[in-house]
């Protein structure tokens, strides 16, 4: 679940930027939708006000959904051309993944694994 200021807009953002389908929208104007890309699934939910205290996500490196991937290197190169917002770049980490972490634009961090 992504905590989101426009659904809308957010849903717009990860299919025009991310590559990601809108499975669907909830409301009118949206409060509730999901979007999905290579079997995995984001939802986005409205909220009025930041769920967490200013400071702490980025303070913390909170990330905020997992997105395993069968190409992460594809995927990366994918996104560095789409011009994403990449906060952390194609990475091997020492428990053997590579990972990639993506800012969207509510700063939700979302890490795409394989």
């Amino acid at each position: 679940m992504l905590y989101v200021a426009d659904v809308d807009a957010s849903a717009t953002f990860y299919r025009d930027r991310l590559g990601f389908r809108i499975g669907f929208l909830h409301g009118n104007p949206p409060f509730y939708g999901s979007v999905s890309r290579d079997g995995a699934t984001l939802h986005l939910k409205l909220v009025h006000e930041p769920v967490f205290a200013a400071g702490v996500v980025e303070r913390e490196g909170l990330i905020m959904a997992f997105v395993e991937t069968p190409d992460v290197r594809e995927l990366y190169t994918e996104y560095l051309a789409a011009e994403a917002e990449i906060v952390q770049k194609l990475t091997k980490q020492a428990w053997g993944g590579t990972d990639f972490i993506v800012r969207d634009l509510d700063g939700n961090a979302i890490a795409f694994v394989g």
